[in-house]
């Protein structure tokens, strides 16, 4: 199964508010980053991976071919690097996301980003509830029901206790 990493961008204060902004890396070999390298990294914004990516594909063309390097190890080389990219590619997202200044709140071990995302805000909005419930109290329009209102249901007084007693004694001061 895919282990995910969850990352949050630092804020004052972590709320639900900020979870839209939330990023899943999928840990492993990104078939996309391999194939279209350069396509990919632009459309992740990783944009220092992407010039460091051009360089460092340019210089390595370049000195081989200046070296007389045959056609097909040039091909190989740069086949080589596209399968270092595909592997390395959620480590350069989490690279970047944490020179963003964004922090690593988990790791979710699931089938797919959806699966992970459940069983990340899951356990999130239970932690979240036992560090301290400060959410907002919620107005619903009036005021709580007392028992000085006539006719409604929760202002009759409780029944009184009958004689029976319910449990492993049924009777008031019965021998055990």
């Amino acid at each position: 199964m895919p282990v995910y990493t969850v990352h949050a961008p630092v804020a004052n204060s972590m709320d639900f508010r900020a979870t839209d902004r939330f990023a899943f890396v999928r840990d492993g070999f990104h078939v996309w980053a391999a194939a279209f390298g350069v396509l990919w990294l632009a459309w992740h914004r990783l944009w220092l991976a992407l010039l460091g990516w051009i360089v460092l594909m340019t210089v390595i063309d370049i000195a081989m071919v200046k070296f007389g390097v045959a056609a097909g190890v040039v091909f190989l080389v740069d086949a080589l690097l596209a399968l270092l990219l595909g592997f390395e590619a959620a480590s350069l997202r989490r690279w970047t996301l944490s020179r963003r200044k964004w922090r690593q709140l988990d790791i979710v071990v699931a089938d797919d980003e959806e699966a992970a995302e459940r069983r990340f805000f899951d356990r999130w909005t239970a932690r979240q509830r036992v560090a301290g419930n400060d959410q907002p109290a919620v107005d619903r329009g009036g005021p709580p029901p007392t028992r000085d209102v006539p006719g409604q249901p929760f202002s009759r007084p409780p029944s009184p206790p009958r004689d029976d007693i319910i449990g492993l004694f049924p009777e008031p001061g019965a021998s055990r």
